[in-house]
């Protein structure tokens, strides 16, 4: 079987953009169609975290975004890159323009039902991007899960597919030389995972970061044996906290995602059936 990969960006929750591809990678069953959703892209900077993941994993872009700066970006990096770049609803949305004698009004997420799913999302995205890369990490009191890993571990992307699900996520890098912030020194206030991933990939990753910045100077950030031993000493500080580790090498953003769930599950269903024993015992 194939592996294709596949880009879902949405300026609301994805949710239009992921049930059409959905719809139509069923038709395609000799082909593992790897998942990568990319909700709330509604600036510069959401963007670039999106162009910097297709620069690294190329495929298919299929998106929703209405506001044209951003579109037009996206457009031109896809070009430039042959990557093959589709707005799924600018057919529909033509037609009807076209058929009602009406103009569009452009405002992205209109089309999604206001309900509590709906706002949890946004709840959930919202504090992603306001706890993103150890940003807020003071006020983490309504955080599900903390994700902690070196740079270019996929926390990023993780935490904000998470979001579409619900899950409030935190992620903060773990830098050498660096102390971890107070909130990870003593009892987090909700479940921590490490990510990590091979070296050799990861440098390479951070290869194509710096192309992108138009930075080539050789540092410490991409040497294989300086790299190594960022992995190994997050690794071991994850083993000395009791932090599960997922391992990202060859895994999809989706099966990360899906793992940290089955994780957090686990732990709610500990912490109950302690709570339970505590209450018998008491």
């Amino acid at each position: 079987m194939t592996r294709q990969h596949v880009y879902l960006i949405s300026d609301a929750t994805g949710e239009s953009v992921q049930t059409i591809a959905r719809a139509c990678a069923v038709q395609f069953e000799d082909i593992d169609v790897v998942e990568h959703l990319w909700p709330m892209v509604r600036s510069a900077r959401a963007l670039q975290t999106v162009i910097e993941e297709l620069e690294a994993e190329p495929g298919l872009v299929l998106y929703t975004i209405l506001n044209p700066v951003l579109e037009k970006e996206l457009i031109e990096f896809c070009r430039t890159h042959q990557l093959p770049c589709v707005s799924v609803l600018e057919p529909f949305i033509n037609a009807m323009s076209h058929y009602f004698g009406s103009t569009v009004k452009g405002l992205p997420g209109r089309q999604h039902e206001m309900d509590e799913d709906y706002f949890t999302r946004i709840d959930a995205i919202n504090f992603v991007l306001a706890h993103d890369d150890g940003q807020g990490v003071g006020n983490l009191a309504e955080a599900d899960v903390i994700l902690v890993g070196v740079s270019r571990t996929s926390k990023t992307p993780t935490s904000i597919y998470l979001a579409n699900r619900g899950v409030k996520a935190a992620n903060v890098p773990l830098v050498p030389g660096q102390p971890l912030p107070p909130v990870l020194q003593g009892a987090p206030p909700c479940p921590v995972v490490g990510l990590t991933e091979d070296p050799r990939q990861l440098v390479e990753v951070r290869r194509t970061r710096l192309r992108i910045q138009h930075e080539t100077k050789d540092t410490d950030y991409t040497d294989l044996e300086s790299v190594r031993a960022e992995v190994a000493a997050a690794r071991r500080l994850c083993t000395e906290r009791g932090w599960p580790v997922i391992d990202v090498t060859r895994r999809s953003i989706e099966e990360t995602a899906a793992a940290i769930i089955r994780l957090l599950k686990d732990s709610a269903r500990d912490t109950g059936a302690a709570s339970e024993t505590q209450a018998t015992h008491g």
